[in-house]
């Protein structure tokens, strides 16, 4: 008894410092409900863990989907609820971009 109450806490202690969830593979933190309700409404996690914003970025990207994709509109509640885990979480990262070519390099007109 004492081997599968070991066993049952060591399973559940996992799960619970799990850092993405498993079906979702959204990463578990304050409001990652909201966005497992709101955005899989739609389409695939995937396009939510494989985008990077700020804030702002994140709020235009709302607000362009209920523009033209037909986004339901937000309490404004849980539209900060929203925006705080996604720029928390999948925040931006440094620029991946090339520099822009000097203007010495550029080709003479």
């Amino acid at each position: 008894m004492r081997k599968i109450l070991l066993v049952f806490v060591f399973i559940i202690s996992n799960a619970a410092f799990s850092a993405d969830d498993p079906v979702t593979g959204l990463k578990i933190a304050p409001g990652w409900e909201l966005i497992r309700m709101h955005c899989g409404a739609c389409h695939s996690y995937k396009l939510v863990t494989s985008q990077r914003a700020d804030r702002e970025g994140w709020h235009d990207m709302i607000k362009w989907m209920q523009q033209t994709q037909n986004l339901w509109e937000f309490d404004p509640v849980i539209e900060n609820q929203i925006l705080d885990y996604l720029s928390k979480t999948y925040s931006s990262r440094e620029n991946l971009r090339r520099q822009p070519i000097i203007d010495s390099l550029m080709p003479i007109e």
